[in-house]
């Protein structure tokens, strides 16, 4: 009777598994973006979320819930019901250096999240407001030393993948450049539009159209090749920075506990969404490295980044406040 049962439970739960994704997603989606509106993760989250309505038959609602470093947002998910209603578009910054940065969060990043996909790389830029005289990464860097602790950039917020960009540019170089950490990659871009600050390391997806504009100037880029966006932009490696490398990504991921199978589902439909040729040379006329990996796969960049960027954090002996 005992072995019945068991294999009625295992065939219960598979056809459950099976229903789960047959008629999964049966009502909107939320996708939370764990920053303000207008920075990179957000650019990333509304052309996906655009392209997964249709593909889904359901509208795919993007929820921005910024603060504290993209905390508040990821907290958020990690409590949400994990049922595939509610996602995280993550980056580099909540997932991969908050952990080596923050010794107390409201969630255990190890434990709280079920990795889905990557969704694209992000190189960043380098860039001023377009006052400021320098032409290139070495007229910037001579003006910054010849004004010591007059010079200030902006960035999406302490911690944050652009923030350790510009404070590896610093200990590189010698410069002494401010800091103005903001909450997000939209406002830190509108005040180094207004020329409150000189300098700001955003990622090309987020900044390419002010550049293009002419409202910013790009003196390089943070990848270790150039951009196709902005291809006549230099690399920092080419500008005399040998080695430096520091790009951010985006990707999807769901509350711990999400069935296998809506997981697998997600991570194929945005593969096969983000392979499109629309969408593909969007993102890259924008800037970006279209993603799609694997749940397995993109877990494991999570792991490596972390370990990297929490030496990053040690030798450089980055803190926030």
């Amino acid at each position: 009777m005992k072995s019945k049962i068991a294999a009625l439970t295992v065939l219960a739960f598979t056809a459950l598994g099976a229903l789960a994704q047959g008629s999964w997603p049966s009502h909107p989606v939320t996708l939370v973006v764990p920053f303000p509106p207008g920075g990179g993760t957000d650019t990333g989250a509304r052309i996906l979320a655009e392209q997964l309505s249709r593909k889904w038959g359901q509208t795919v609602l993007v929820d921005n819930r910024g603060g504290a470093a993209g905390q508040i947002g990821a907290d958020f998910v990690a409590k949400a019901r994990p049922d595939g209603y509610t996602i995280l578009m993550g980056n580099i910054g909540t997932q991969a250096i908050n952990p080596a940065l923050y010794p107390k969060m409201n969630y255990d990043p190890d434990k709280a999240f079920a990795p889905i996909t990557l969704v694209a790389e992000l190189p960043l830029a380098m860039m001023v407001n377009p006052s400021v005289p320098a032409k290139t990464v070495k007229e910037f860097v001579a003006l910054a030393k010849a004004q010591p602790g007059k010079l200030s950039y902006s960035s999406s917020g302490a911690g944050g993948g652009p923030h350790l960009a510009a404070e590896m540019f610093k200990d590189a170089t010698g410069a002494y450049i401010l800091h103005v950490p903001y909450r997000g990659g939209g406002p830190a871009i509108a005040d180094l539009l207004g020329g409150h600050v000189q300098l700001s390391f955003m990622t090309v997806l987020e900044a390419s159209g002010h550049i293009k504009q002419g409202k910013l100037r790009a003196l390089a880029v943070t990848s270790d090749k150039r951009v196709s966006a902005l291809p006549d932009v230099p690399t920092l490696a080419e500008s005399g920075l040998p080695g430096f490398n520091s790009i951010s990504w985006i990707g999807l991921l769901a509350p711990a506990g999400t069935p296998r199978e809506i997981v697998d589902k997600i991570a194929a439909d945005t593969r096969e969404t983000i392979s499109r040729e629309e969408v593909r040379d969007k993102l890259v006329g924008l800037g970006a490295v279209p993603g799609g990996t694997t749940p397995a796969q993109f877990t494991s960049l999570i792991d490596n980044d972390r370990k990297r960027y929490a030496q990053i954090i040690r030798e450089h002996k980055i803190t926030v406040n």
